[in-house]
């Protein structure tokens, strides 16, 4: 008769299989050093593993204090609650699974619940790092200026309540206000998100929403708060019920919420923490003086490559990252965007091999056990397209060369924005503005001019650009009159051509 799973929690950990590495250390001793702001499945494969590898190395202790934002962070909070913060981690590939109990998250806060506890908690002495994964728009930025879009909801509400926060930066803000009135010396903030330049953006963001709150507050912090740059790397999957199951049924574990994720894992970080920080280079962190080139690597060919095969896969009724690799036309587009289109555009990278980065792209992609969804990718498009796809369409258009596969990926996310593929299925669109997007996408269908008309998106270039606005044009008509498979090859044939 097969035992029963072992209910993951502290006081279980010995009683898993050997096969799973469990925290060795006294997670009891760990300061909560690090408070990280809006825990998902990113975070937790990666900048949380690597500071389990770190504390099973021994040394000065750093632990974090995870805090959930929205509302629908309860369910976390709670199995969280209940595991006493700790989670499974299985590393899938061809290769086997690899399983492992991350610990370095030593405590969770709920922020709709008690937002007091979070300010207090980031204002602690103990407190030197904030990290953020909030997604890419969860900075406010408007992409057609630059500017902080200050009329959003949650930043006009913690303007006007401002010691009672519901936003990152609301709370940022607070915190920052509490240790300064107590004399301590503020934070790092530290993004792990997927932008360019994303701790000088998340610098200028939180430094206009100072400004419009307290400029005594806004002066302190632009002299003092650090925001360094990193480029942070690994594809981890949403998590299923079958990834409960899997780690329920093949390791013996009952994890109310465990994270599976490919063996990639890359982060390269810019070294200004005036507080201190973890000795990440130890466990493979590259610490470095200029983020830069690894962070234009990775979003114009990793993060643009997953825009490049999620719409068309979507509209194409695939489902998965690697069916969209296997599909010839979808890994034609996917190699000629990176290697013709885009690679040129992107300066050296120390250490790196631009030709061999891309195959390992395609590979990873293509990884058949990780099952990565395509509607995963697809979510925050308004955030993901105008930060990895259209810088390169910009400079395509300032600098000459080929853009037929860019402009495709713009065309096949505007038709996917029409809400179903062409067989009439409701198609998994997750975005924040998501209401305006298919208005207009539905308005406009064959022509792109009211979603153009978007500058906050656009910006005031792309929709006066003919060669841009011409070829977009040209590919939702074959999008709505022919289908999206002879859309798509339409678009292989005009690139050979080119």
């Amino acid at each position: 008769m097969k035992a029963s799973p072992v209910e993951l929690c502290q006081s279980n950990l010995k009683r898993l299989a050997a096969e799973v590495r469990v925290p060795a250390y006294d997670r009891g001793a760990l300061p909560q050093a690090i408070v990280h702001m809006s825990v998902g499945g990113f975070h937790r494969a990666h900048q949380a593993v690597y500071l389990d590898d770190l504390l099973h190395r021994g040394g000065p202790r750093w632990g974090i204090c995870g805090v959930g934002l929205l509302p629908g962070d309860a369910a976390m909070r709670d199995v969280l609650k209940a595991q006493d913060c700790l989670y499974t981690v299985v590393q899938r590939s061809e290769a086997g699974d690899v399983p492992r109990v991350v610990g370095s998250m030593v405590a969770y806060l709920f922020a709709p619940e008690n937002p007091r506890a979070v300010v207090e908690r980031m204002a602690h002495p103990d407190c030197k790092i904030v990290s953020l994964t909030i997604t890419e728009g969860g900075y406010f930025v408007n992409q057609g200026t630059g500017a902080l879009l200050a009329d959003a909801p949650d930043l006009r509400h913690d303007l006007a309540l401002p010691h009672e926060p519901v936003s990152s930066f609301g709370f940022l803000a607070e915190a920052l206000a509490v240790r300064r009135q107590r004399g301590l010396e503020p934070f790092t903030v530290q993004s792990c998100d997927n932008l360019p330049g994303n701790g000088h953006i998340a610098r200028r963001m939180v430094l206009a929403f100072l400004e419009l709150r307290d400029r005594a507050l806004h002066a302190w912090a632009a002299e003092k708060v650090a925001f360094p740059n990193a480029m942070v790397d690994r594809i981890v999957p949403a998590t299923k019920d079958e990834h409960r199951a899997l780690v329920r049924e093949k390791f013996g574990i009952a994890d109310g919420w465990p994270v599976v994720c490919e063996p990639w894992i890359q982060w390269v970080i810019e070294d200004h923490f005036p507080l201190g920080r973890p000795a990440w280079e130890e466990v493979g962190a590259q610490i470095v003086r200029d983020v830069v080139p690894y962070e234009l690597m990775k979003l114009r060919l990793l993060n643009a490559g997953h825009q490049a095969i999620c719409y068309i896969g979507l509209l194409l009724g695939l489902q998965f990252a690697d069916e969209a690799v296997a599909d010839p036309d979808i890994r034609a587009l996917l190699e000629h965007m990176m290697r013709v289109e885009v690679t040129e555009l992107i300066p050296p990278v120390p250490g790196i091999d631009l030709s061999t980065y891309e195959r390992t792209l395609v590979a990873r992609f293509g990884n058949p056990i990780l099952r990565d969804q395509l509607a995963r990718l697809a979510t925050e498009g308004s955030a993901r397209i105008p930060k990895f796809v259209l810088p390169s369409v910009l400079e395509r258009i300032e600098r000459g060369g080929p853009m037929r596969a860019l402009c495709f990926t713009v065309a096949a996310w505007f038709r996917y924005l029409s809400g179903t593929d062409e067989r009439g299925k409701a198609l998994p669109i997750n975005d924040p503005m998501s209401e305006e997007l298919m208005r207009r996408a539905q308005a406009g269908r064959e022509d792109p001019g009211p979603l153009l008309e978007m500058r906050e998106l656009f910006g005031s270039v792309l929709p006066i650009s003919p060669s841009f606005l011409d070829t977009v044009k040209e590919d939702l008509r074959a999008f709505y009159r022919d289908g999206a498979r002879v859309a798509l090859r339409k678009c292989l044939a005009q690139a050979a051509l080119g």
